[in-house]
């Protein structure tokens, strides 16, 4: 089991927009799809707030201290990074921290691999955005090609 972060961001390094992906590119989201299926996706409420509804095979669960999440059959509300972590042991799978920006800072020093799409583009009035040290003690380990010019970036921590 390894924590991993997954994120697309754009050219300066926005991630969202109004609560939103501030794009749509179906090479970004399939290959979102086919990294995560099968495993735990950690998202934070307003990650939870923006996708509306679980996704499909794979474990839902939903970081917050104080908010409640409808359809809860289908996803876990769970108050702690800690209860998160106790979790994580007892899957066979690996998890996929998906956002929001506070989400990925919480386990910043959990993640041991990130995995970075680069979108082709700047956001304007984005208002949700990565950090830019946020690689800082990572290192490239992988790098794919996909349509529209999206290039995704694996790195793992040294």
């Amino acid at each position: 089991m390894a924590i991993i972060g997954i994120v697309a961001r754009a050219e300066n390094y926005a991630i969202g927009k109004d609560g939103k992906l501030p794009w749509h590119y179906s090479a970004d989201l399939k290959f979102f799809k086919r990294t995560t299926l099968n495993n735990a996706v950690v998202m934070g409420f307003n990650t939870w707030a923006s996708i509306r509804k679980p996704l499909p095979k794979r474990l839902n669960i939903v970081l917050s201290r104080s908010r409640e999440i409808e359809n809860q059959q289908k996803a876990f509300l769970i108050r702690s990074k800690e209860a998160v972590l106790l979790l994580a042991r007892y899957l066979k799978g690996d998890v996929f921290i998906i956002g929001g920006v506070q989400t990925y800072k919480s386990f910043s020093t959990e993640i041991s691999k990130w995995i970075v799409t680069e979108i082709p583009e700047t956001v304007e009035d984005a208002d949700a955005f990565m950090p830019e040290g946020f690689l800082e003690g990572f290192e490239l380990s992988d790098t794919e090609s996909l349509d529209d010019g999206i290039i995704v970036k694996s790195f793992q921590r040294t």
